[in-house]
């Protein structure tokens, strides 16, 4: 019994000395999702109403002649969701590395799924 718990222990920090860092950021966003009572975004399907929670990797702004659009792209460990918010230009807080819970229906757009003008909360870090 003892041998197992030290095999467990040996194999994660071998793990933990080998992954590349993306990789293991990704394996700890992932497992934060559901204790925050979202869904994986690998999971979630076109029409659902859903909740994703994950960490902004990039914030643009469309250009400026057309219709003002904010658009970030969340990760959650398994995939990425585009949030879009439409008429913004810019939102306080929605900045690249932030953590975020967004709510709303999954679209899907040129094959990426995105959340149209969805609620979200910004999330703490500890």
């Amino acid at each position: 019994m003892g041998v197992d718990k030290g095999d467990g222990y040996w194999r994660r920090l071998v793990r933990k000395l080998t992954t590349d860092v993306e990789e293991l950021d990704a394996d700890d966003l992932s497992a934060s999702v559901a204790a925050h009572g979202a869904q994986r975004a690998c999971d979630c399907r076109s029409g659902q109403e859903v909740t994703v929670l994950g960490r902004l990797r990039s914030v643009e702004l469309s250009p400026g002649d057309a219709v003002a659009t904010l658009e970030a792209e969340l990760f959650d460990g398994t995939e990425g969701v585009t949030l879009v918010w439409l008429g913004r230009r810019r939102i306080p807080g929605i900045e690249p590395g932030r953590t975020v819970k967004a709510k709303g229906r999954i679209a899907v757009r040129d094959g990426r799924k995105v959340l149209y003008n969805p609620y979200y909360e910004l999330q703490t870090t500890s």
